[in-house]
């Protein structure tokens, strides 16, 4: 009788977690808020990674979600207009290196990981 390997083990069994959206829309919202306190330079560079990663999470579990849509589906055309959206956000960087360019860009991101969220929930993907 073999012995396993750990790698293997995690490859024969890969589990799928699903998003985390109350997470997800509390961090975004934290930008979003009409009364959000302005944050550090520091504070924003966190946030701005996070808000990418949970994008990077989001977008193939929405096009997952949304691939099992007919294709002249409403709401997977809106769904994959949000993808597409996200994708681009990801790849800009703030206009130039002042706080108010990085805050307007992490806020960009923030609706996009809010719209992701929604999409997420009206395809049925949360329990």
């Amino acid at each position: 009788m073999g012995n396993r390997t750990a790698a293997e083990a995690t490859e024969s069994k890969s589990e799928h977690l699903p998003l985390d959206v109350p997470t997800m829309r509390e961090t975004a919202a934290r930008l979003l808020a009409e009364d959000a306190e302005l944050p550090t330079l520091e504070e924003l560079e966190t946030a701005t990674l996070l808000l990418r990663g949970m994008i990077m999470v989001a977008i193939p579990e929405v096009e997952t979600a949304a691939g099992k849509l007919p294709k002249d589906d409403v709401p997977r055309a809106c769904a994959l207009a949000c993808v597409g959206e996200a994708h681009m956000r990801l790849r800009l960087e703030p206009s130039n290196g002042t706080l108010p360019a990085a805050v307007a860009h992490a806020q960009r991101l923030a609706r996009s990981v809010r719209a992701l969220t929604d999409h997420y929930v009206n395809l049925g993907c949360e329990s």
